[in-house]
């Protein structure tokens, strides 16, 4: 649009009002990560084409609760933390794509416009949500990261909760799971405004452009989710878990790569 700025909408003449402002962004934060085997089929039912089960572990989740700080490349959000913090949580499962394996987000909620901006940019299912996770803290009552520490995140939309969870740290670990491991492989739709099939029509793949962490803890998970009315994590049931970890780390997302178009 001629004489206009932003990187994404509103696009006004200075740009300043844009939801979102250009990548690179970058992540600060705690991640607390339950991991589980459902049902393949469940996952299955999930997986538009081109994508497949995975082949190794077909039925294995992860729900992930973030809690962010994040800022584009001049970092003055952080100094604005309105437009830097946020809370998420996600379910994540595996897929293969002509013989790779990937990590794919099914259901996302987060707490503030601007992360659900960037998911319709990444190829994230973004919903709004309410996200509480307990937060460490070296004084006082809070429990601090080592062995023993016990944290609880739920995870509500629609004012009805639909999951939640108390991990207990049991020991370092030299990950924090693997169901989240991989690039992750999203597909980017817009409907046309014609009614007409879709006018954007892309499978992507991202990863992060740079990582650190802190020392990884695994531990036991005690997990519930429930059912909604407009929600569909529930279905993903139960089977048997796997594992629950914390972790510390900072991430920077820079764009992806075109895997298939038209589809």
């Amino acid at each position: 649009m001629t004489g206009v700025q932003g990187f994404f909408p509103p696009r006004t003449a200075t740009g300043r009002s844009s939801l979102i402002p250009a990548p690179p962004w970058h992540y600060s934060g705690d991640l607390l990560t339950v991991e589980y085997r459902t049902d393949p089929a469940r996952v299955r039912e999930l997986l538009p084409a081109p994508l497949d089960l995975a082949a190794d572990d077909p039925g294995a989740v992860a729900l992930i609760w973030a809690d962010w700080q994040s800022c584009s490349g001049g970092k003055a959000e952080l100094l604005d933390p309105v437009r830097a913090q946020y809370k998420e949580c996600f379910a994540v499962v595996r897929c293969g794509h002509r013989g790779r394996t990937y990590s794919r987000c099914v259901y996302i909620w987060v707490d503030k416009d601007f992360a659900i901006a960037r998911g319709i940019h990444q190829g994230y299912p973004k919903k709004l949500g309410s996200i509480h996770m307990t937060r460490p803290h070296p004084y006082g009552p809070a429990p601090r990261i080592a062995q023993g520490a016990a944290f609880g995140a739920t995870l509500a939309a629609a004012d009805r909760r639909i999951a939640q969870a108390v991990v207990t740290l049991r020991e370092p670990s030299e990950t924090n799971g693997f169901v989240n491991a991989h690039p992750m492989a999203h597909h980017r739709q817009l409907p046309s405004i014609e009614g007409k099939g879709l006018a954007l029509d892309e499978l992507v793949a991202s990863g992060a452009a740079s990582f650190e962490g802190g020392q990884a803890w695994s531990g036991e998970a005690d997990l519930d989710l429930f059912d909604a009315p407009t929600e569909e994590l529930a279905a993903l049931t139960i089977e048997e878990p796997i594992g629950a970890y914390y972790r510390q780390v900072g991430v920077t997302w820079n764009g992806g790569t075109l895997l298939e178009t038209g589809l």
